[in-house]
């Protein structure tokens, strides 16, 4: 796998490799060079070079810094030479910039293959509101990835989520990344209702891709439309398995439920970290078991796999407990 080395003036660096982490999941082959209010280039060249003999593979390195000409550029560079048939140097480093490299790896097997990917990521994700703010954009830019339209044919599901938190981050990101919808669908009355939320989560949609907000029963009514959604890969969002189980009685084909995060409120258990539970929510996802459906618990699609029959046992302890 492509070594990632990021370097920065200041904790620049960290901070950044640390947002990359909480959005992406725990990364290997990924190293830090700072650049101190007290160090020189000889301080940062030299942990450059102990960044790099740390990394798995020397050859395939691609080194993600924050200004083009400043110190820890300089010291890449002053190495560059050496390599430069293997080697990338990418200047402006953004979060998007990063979470698009680390992505990259999983299907590129070189540095400079995942640099040249990169930087129009790292661009679109510069935006600017009001959007009248924005420059325009230049006669001939490449076009938004395209959807088909009209098309006979149902939605394929890539991914059907339950989080709380519905489009943040790690899904924009992420899990976009891995499974390339082409629409993603929160799917919840009370969200449908509410102008602003929708218009936050269709403004939060990963270039591209379309976002859209439906109440449960119109998820169901577009489940059934085989003459227009031949081709678009649809990731599912709900805030709550209650909204699942509705969603799959009423004929959204489902096999599979991505359990992401589900916030802790009164009432409510917390078995995990990132999930609570009521008695409703077990119920419901219970329901969904003998439906037939599988667990997939997982925030980012690095993690390991949880228990979902495991944690649901801690929680409805928890819950008897609490009677």
């Amino acid at each position: 796998m492509v070594g990632i080395i990021l370097a920065s003036h200041g904790n620049f660096a960290e901070g950044i490799f640390q947002s990359g982490s909480m959005i992406f999941g725990e990364q290997e082959n990924v190293k830090t060079v700072t650049l101190m209010p007290n160090e020189g280039p000889n301080d940062v060249k030299a942990k450059m070079k102990k960044a790099i003999a740390s990394l798995n593979d020397q050859e395939e390195v691609l080194f993600l810094v924050d200004l083009w000409g400043g110190t820890p550029f300089n010291q890449v560079n002053s190495l560059f030479e050496e390599h430069k048939d293997k080697w990338a140097i990418v200047a402006g480093m953004n979060l998007p910039m990063l979470i698009e490299a680390y992505a990259s790896r999983l299907s590129m097997n070189t540095a400079r293959e995942v640099a040249a990917h990169i930087s129009r990521t790292a661009k679109e994700g510069v935006k600017i509101r009001p959007e009248e703010l924005e420059p325009a954009k230049a006669t001939g830019a490449a076009p938004a990835q395209q959807t088909k339209k009209g098309i006979p044919g149902k939605f394929k599901y890539v991914l059907a989520r339950v989080d709380s938190r519905l489009l943040h981050g790690q899904v924009a990101t992420a899990w976009a990344k891995t499974t390339q919808p082409t629409r993603i669908i929160v799917v919840s009355d009370a969200v449908a209702q509410d102008d602003l939320r929708k218009k936050l989560i269709q403004q939060a949609a990963p270039p591209g891709v379309k976002a859209h907000v439906v109440p449960v029963s119109q998820m169901i009514k577009i489940a059934k439309d085989d003459q227009h959604f031949g081709g678009e890969r649809a990731l599912l969002l709900f805030e709550n398995p209650q909204d699942v189980v509705r969603a799959v009685k009423g004929g959204v084909s489902l096999t599979t439920i991505n359990v992401g995060s589900m916030a802790h409120s009164p009432g409510k258990v917390q078995p995990n970290k990132v999930l609570a539970f009521s008695q409703d929510d077990i119920d419901a996802f219970a329901q969904l078991k003998e439906a037939g459906l599988k667990f997939d618990v997982r925030k980012v699609p690095n993690d390991s796999k949880g228990d979902m029959n495991e944690i649901l046992r801690k929680a409805q302890e928890e819950l008897n407990r609490l009677r």
